[in-house]
């Protein structure tokens, strides 16, 4: 007669993939009690308070944090966005143009910015009088901060049009072309607002990565006037000798972040919604 299984090997056979989930859950969650539990015992808390949330240092950043340095990052982030968006739907209708030299063009541009580290891009801005004797930027420091995230966004954002353009159906154009419109005004009345729409979520997103990145400006020399709120935080902190102006730029850049992020992921959904 065959061995008969054990309790323990039996009872093991029975558990379902339910109940092992289970399991698997409930050892995670108690994993991360354990740590939780262990950074409230072993954390510094005052040291990190005195450091990082000072509040007569984040006192001192108050009214400028938000009448000097966000709105600076909001004009740099706006104009950079702006300046990306008809750029990037300029190469868009370049890539899928049947003029090839306009595709190779297009290509190469969108390859170049979205190889290249943006603080690159930014560096080579400030040389570019050194490059080019008696050029400068319009619009000065404004104009610099605003040319650097344009031509990065730009690249990203072409390729959101592109398939944006691609998306709409082949039938609308021909439509608009029967009802005797040419090629050019079909793309721009009929074309173009639908993948506009269609693009709506994904350049939400190219937005909030632009104010990201607006951080990068600091490395334009700015200062006084121009600051935005990387620049800014970094010279409180060094002011003060205190990461808590660190801090409450971050903080900043999360109430605006988020939001749009929140946003970003609905506009999303309702468009998964519709199809």
């Amino acid at each position: 007669m065959a061995d008969q299984p054990t309790t323990a090997e039996s009872g093991h056979a029975r558990l379902s993939p339910r109940k092992k989930q289970q399991i698997s859950r409930g050892v995670q969650y108690g994993v991360l009690v354990v740590l939780l539990v262990a950074l409230v015992l072993y954390a510094d808390w005052g040291s990190l308070a005195q450091n990082f949330a000072k509040p007569d240092v984040a006192d001192k950043a108050l009214p400028d944090l938000f009448t000097i340095a966000l709105k600076n990052t909001i004009i740099y982030t706006v104009g950079g966005f702006v300046f990306a968006f008809v750029l990037g739907l300029l190469l868009a209708l370049m890539r899928i143009s049947q003029v090839r030299p306009y595709r190779w063009i297009s290509v190469v541009y969108i390859e170049i910015f979205r190889g290249l580290p943006a603080l690159l891009i930014f560096l080579m801005i400030t040389f570019l009088p050194l490059a080019l004797p008696g050029f400068q930027v319009p619009g000065g420091t404004y104009g610099q901060g605003i040319l650097g995230l344009g031509l990065v966004g730009a690249a990203y954002q072409a390729e959101v049009f592109r398939a944006g353009l691609q998306a709409v159906p082949k039938g609308q154009t021909e439509a608009a072309r029967s009802l005797g419109m040419s090629a050019g005004r079909a793309q721009l009345t009929v074309v173009i607002p639908q993948a506009i729409r269609i693009v709506i979520p994904p350049t939400t997103n190219q937005f909030v990565g632009l104010l990201k990145d607006s951080s990068l400006v600091l490395f334009l020399g700015v200062s006084g006037e121009y600051v935005e709120l990387a620049k800014f935080g970094n010279d409180l902190a060094s002011q003060y000798a205190n990461a808590t102006p660190i801090m409450v730029a971050g903080i900043t850049y999360l109430i605006v972040t988020i939001p749009l992020g929140y946003l970003a992921t609905r506009l999303e959904k309702r468009k998964g919604m519709g199809r």
